[in-house]
């Protein structure tokens, strides 16, 4: 998944810039969170969490703290991040070099929406960033699916039936067990929740006593010896509960 953060005192800039880079992702269906912060203060409050950024835009001129100052600082914190100043002055582009910022935005440019395009088609070549995908042997053919489209594998009896958020078809099904995809599944995201269910803790909106609720409010059982695992796994996952 990926996780931008946009720090900008302009708020009426900062909608605008999250509503642009929203549109990019979910054009080129990337699995993404964006974090918003209105000034360099409050970004820098969240110390190590920093580095949990892959991508950090930056306005330059902010109050308190302006943009430079807060890349020197987010430095100290993480050397992978990748920076982006976003700011309605030419004058600081040499100084973004020394933070190593990979792109300087004007906000005023006309076509900023292609800026921004672009910004990010370097930064992810750069990122080697791949979309995760996975053959399966359904019994309605070899499939190609995208693990971020699984919503949560079913078994029943000897077979799974993994429940997809996109297609036509959107149950595929095959004979094999749980625990034969259970562990590799478990690195992107996954969290066996019961004997009988694999949930792609993407889609899970909370957790309560003995059951998960996903976000289409459908709501799935956990077995009560897992259910501190999960929760754990949730919290992990989410930041927060």
């Amino acid at each position: 998944m990926l996780k931008i953060a946009i720090c900008d005192d302009d708020e009426y800039f900062l909608k605008k810039e999250r509503a642009l880079i929203k549109k990019y992702l979910e054009k080129n269906e990337y699995d993404y969170e964006i974090f918003t912060y209105t000034s360099g203060k409050k970004l820098l409050e969240e110390k190590e969490k920093i580095t949990e950024y892959q991508i950090i835009f930056l306005d330059i001129n902010m109050e308190e703290i302006d943009g430079m100052k807060t890349a020197e600082v987010i430095r100290k914190y993480s050397i992978d991040t990748y920076l982006v100043f976003v700011t309605a002055f030419i004058t600081y582009a040499i100084e973004g070099y020394k933070v190593e910022a990979v792109r300087y935005l004007l906000k005023d440019d006309k076509c900023f929406n292609e800026a921004i395009i672009e910004c990010f088609e370097t930064i992810l070549n750069k990122m080697n960033y791949r979309e995760k995908k996975q053959f399966f042997e359904f019994q309605e053919g070899e499939k190609e699916i995208s693990l971020k489209d699984i919503i949560y594998i079913e078994s029943d009896l000897h077979k799974l039936i993994f429940h997809l958020t996109k297609g036509k078809i959107r149950k595929y099904t095959m004979y094999a067990k749980l625990n034969s995809i259970n562990e590799s599944l478990k690195e992107c995201g996954f969290c066996r929740i019961h004997q009988s269910f694999l949930v792609n803790l993407k889609y899970v909106e909370k957790v309560e006593r003995y059951k998960v609720e996903l976000w289409n409010k459908k709501t799935l059982n956990i077995a009560k010896k897992r259910y501190s695992e999960v929760k754990s796994e949730f919290i992990y996952y989410r930041g927060s509960m």
